[in-house]
């Protein structure tokens, strides 16, 4: 181990051609600091090219005048060639013109004029030796940055990709044919540009998904996606939710709040139940939508942010404008892109994908593990009506899931509203076809696609028997099963 190794003391460098004077300074600092006095600029570059090769010296203590060469000449080398050295001038002269060239031309941290007093001259190089540490460990952790700037940015970015594929488009389950389709179509084209959206659709249809799609597949995807649902506060702390407030504000408000609109900055806001919000609140929210600034509650000073709104109602918001419940030049401002995203009834074609995504996540969430649906519970699902949509269906499957003891999840385990299902339908067939839309073709194959659903709900799923019954080859039922996206026992 080299002799540099051993120091533990930070090292000065003296350079003052009195030699009392380097004595003097010696005295004072030798107890802190490894002290190397010499007389000369030549001698002290001498030192500095043996000593610097183990970086021994951290600060240079210089007289300014010297004879054949000043302080501040000597120091402009110092500092080209050893940048990280701590230079300090000790000077009897105050000449204004030698501090600006010393401070600007050779770096100079501090000047010291003469007589000087020993407490101010051991704190003030104590001062400098903390600085030399500073640097080397600024210097240090600016490597290390630099040196793991490439390992986090593909963090980021793989971050980035696994939160967009558990929340953009590819996460959506559709089957050929599916409504969804269209909507993701639609959300894929617009999702790149800021423009506000308003997305329509029965209570547990996803639209926080579809919401969560636009945000993940725009340029804002790094930035933060918040939500916020207007239908669960009253309006006095849905505003302080969404602009903040400053202490002082109202009663209990002991420190200052950073509202949601402020967080979301540089991101997404999703407002979910917009419709359910007063004409009062909607004056101050079309405010921040026009303006892009809010002013927090107790504050005299405007906040600016840059947020995309995505709004959310299952109410039907046109009757709201006409009958006056809910502002027109608000829906406007929120609509710009209106998306509706079907019932589960309208798609299902996408049941056995849904199915079997719930299914996997339910055993997930429990711990526990089946192997798939019996024929019976596949048919009394597929007959339902769902109108809890998707949010019912999950919560259908994780009770099947919780109650099961066999490796299949039978009949038995269903709620007894989903078991009800086909029967009730089956006995208001003259209600449910005034309800048929569409040309000939459309309403047949609506009714076709029910008298299926039905007569597999009376057979438990049984394709023979059901066959039968309608007068059709086992081969031929399957046939119009998955035509209709009813064949989700296979």
């Amino acid at each position: 181990m080299s002799q540099a190794s051993l120091r533990r003391l930070p090292a000065v460098l003296v350079i003052d051609d009195e030699v009392r004077s380097q004595e003097a300074l010696r005295r004072t600092l030798e107890e802190d600091f490894e002290v190397w006095c010499v007389s000369s600029a030549a001698e002290g570059m001498e030192i500095l090219e043996k000593e610097q090769s183990t970086a021994a010296i951290r600060i240079v203590l210089c007289d300014q005048r010297m004879p054949g060469t000043t302080g501040v000449h000597f120091l402009r080398e110092v500092r080209t060639r050893w940048p990280d050295i701590v230079r300090i001038i000790l000077s009897g002269y105050t000449d204004a013109e030698d501090i600006i060239t010393g401070v600007n031309e050779a770096g100079i941290w501090q000047y010291l004029l003469k007589p000087w007093q020993p407490e101010q001259l051991l704190l003030t190089l104590q001062r400098a030796a903390e600085v030399w540490r500073l640097q080397q460990e600024n210097q240090r952790l600016s490597l290390d940055l630099r040196t793991a700037e490439p390992v986090l940015k593909k963090r980021v970015e793989a971050k980035q990709e696994k939160a967009k594929s558990s929340f953009g488009l590819g996460s959506f389950l559709r089957a050929r044919g599916s409504p969804l389709n269209a909507i993701c179509d639609l959300v894929e084209r617009v999702a790149p540009y800021d423009l506000s959206v308003l997305v329509t659709g029965e209570s547990g249809t996803g639209k926080e998904m579809i919401a969560r799609a636009i945000h993940y597949e725009s340029r804002r995807a790094s930035k933060p996606f918040i939500t916020e649902n207007c239908g669960a506060l009253p309006d006095t702390l849905l505003e302080s939710e969404l602009f903040g407030y400053k202490r002082g504000a109202f009663t209990g408000a002991v420190e200052d709040r950073v509202g949601l609109f402020q967080q979301a900055d540089g991101g997404t806001l999703f407002l979910d139940e917009i419709g359910e919000t007063s004409p009062a609140f909607q004056v101050k929210l079309l405010r921040v939508l026009q303006e892009g600034e809010f002013r927090p509650l107790g504050s005299n000073r405007a906040v600016t942010v840059d947020v995309r709104v995505i709004a959310a109602t299952n109410r039907d918001l046109e009757e709201d404008v006409r009958t006056g419940r809910f502002r027109e030049d608000l829906y406007y401002r929120l609509a710009t892109i209106a998306l509706h995203v079907p019932a589960l009834r309208e798609r299902t074609m996408d049941l056995p994908l849904l199915l079997q995504r719930l299914l996997d996540s339910s055993c997930q969430a429990l711990g526990k593990r089946v192997d798939g649906f019996s024929d019976e519970a596949l048919a009394a699902l597929t007959a339902y009506a769902w109108p809890g949509n998707v949010r019912e269906l999950q919560n259908e499957i994780l009770r099947m899931v919780a109650l099961a003891d066999t490796p299949q999840l039978g009949a038995d385990l269903l709620s007894p509203r989903v078991l009800r299902q086909p029967r009730a339908a089956a006995g208001g067939g003259a209600a449910w076809t005034a309800e048929l839309s569409g040309n000939l073709k459309e309403r047949m194959d609506q009714l076709e696609m029910h008298v299926l659903k039905e007569a597999m709900g009376r057979h438990r799923g049984n394709k023979s028997r059901a066959a039968r019954e309608l007068g059709l080859s086992r081969v031929g039922l399957r046939a119009k099963l998955g035509r209709h996206g009813l064949e989700v026992g296979e």
